[in-house]
């Protein structure tokens, strides 16, 4: 094992630092007492930024001048920014998923080497993941390559792992780079929401009726981050690791949410082949014709769900000592985050009669 460890020295450079997973990160570089500069889109919102002592500066990661500019200067590099879809893409959000996760990233990459940058750290995505076809639910390690044959293989996972391989044909060219992937990230600073984030949400509202069986490995906003400063301090050049707190079922989540929420009525359990195939009536037409109107289960996210895959965490463990906390911690966190947002009324309690499980 490479026993350098990158020290905390000069300025860093974040991309996507408005998100979920990027949000989480600054606040844990500006608690280690770190020099943040932060990527913005011109326009861009910016409220996650409000209060924080970080330099923000406007470019674009499809502009690889651009990515040159805004990287002068700083020692190391966090590439958090992607394009998440789980719907049809039209074919224009094709060309974004590609120009901003493909391409983004070899910009911001090169631009990084270019700049002389001491190691940079690419988040990726545990849909990028092998695994096995046979069986899907047998845990995942960082070495298993991205499966693309599965017909269900959504866009957003195959830009996901070529962006890993163009991120790994700048580390052949010399730059110090690794990986540190993310499964669904749940916690606070969720300001978009995400997609679980604006489903608990809802459940607070009473406005989720019904769910499928199945599950996903999540990870809590605070480890992911750690995840992150560890994979900086202490990752291989060109490794992968991944980071989950831990597998949990949709029903599981559902307590979770009843715990700290508050009593709401239990969502029906629906076959999840009866869903998928009402779902794909509409998901398609919608996403064209309605892009902005949310979706809470997709064709492709209740194949993930059905899938129930698990991540081995074991290289993040034993290489760089990270410690998981609990999904449950980070509900609560979640929780507070909504409702100090005015997302969420935490005095409303909504009455409504039990479904049959």
């Amino acid at each position: 094992m490479n026993d350098e460890i990158i020290a905390r020295t000069g300025k860093v450079f974040v991309t996507g630092g408005s998100g979920h997973v990027g949000g989480h990160l600054v606040r844990r570089l500006l608690q280690d007492g770190e020099d943040v500069r932060a990527l913005v889109e011109p326009g861009g919102d910016r409220r996650a930024f409000d209060g924080l002592q970080v330099e923000l500066v406007e470019g674009d990661i499809r502009d690889e001048a651009s990515m040159n500019r805004v990287i002068a200067g700083c020692e190391r590099v966090f590439h958090v920014a992607a394009k998440i879809s789980i719907l049809s893409p039209s074919a224009n959000e094709y060309k974004d998923i590609f120009g901003i996760n493909v391409m983004g990233t070899r910009n911001v990459m090169r631009a990084a080497l270019h700049n002389g940058v001491r190691r940079a750290v690419l988040t990726g995505s545990f849909s990028a993941v092998g695994y096995d076809p046979d069986n899907p639910s047998t845990p995942s390690t960082d070495e298993m390559p991205h499966w693309p044959f599965d017909s269900a293989v959504l866009p957003y996972a195959r830009s996901k792992a070529l962006a890993e391989h163009e991120m790994l044909k700048v580390v052949a060219e010399g730059l110090d780079a690794v990986i540190a992937t993310s499964c669904s990230c749940i916690g606070a600073w969720d300001y978009i929401p995400s997609r679980m984030g604006r489903t608990m949400c809802d459940f607070t509202k009473g406005k989720v009726r019904a769910y499928v069986p199945g599950g996903f490995e999540f990870v809590a906003g605070r480890d992911i981050a750690d995840g992150h400063v560890r994979a900086m301090a202490r990752g291989r050049k060109g490794r992968k690791y991944v980071f989950a707190t831990a597998f949990h079922t949709l029903a599981d989540l559902l307590a979770m949410w009843r715990e700290v929420v508050g009593p709401r009525s239990r969502p029906m359990k629906l076959p999840a082949g009866l869903l998928s195939a009402v779902s794909s009536v509409y998901s398609g037409a919608l996403s064209r014709f309605f892009p902005n109107v949310p979706q809470r289960l997709t064709p492709g996210s209740i194949r993930i769900l059905t899938m129930q895959r698990h991540a081995d965490t074991t290289r993040a463990k034993t290489e760089l000592g990270w410690e998981p906390t609990t999904i449950l911690d980070a509900v609560r966190a979640a929780y507070e985050f909504f409702a100090e947002q005015g997302m969420i009324d935490r005095n409303v309690m909504i009455a409504m009669p039990a479904a049959a499980e």
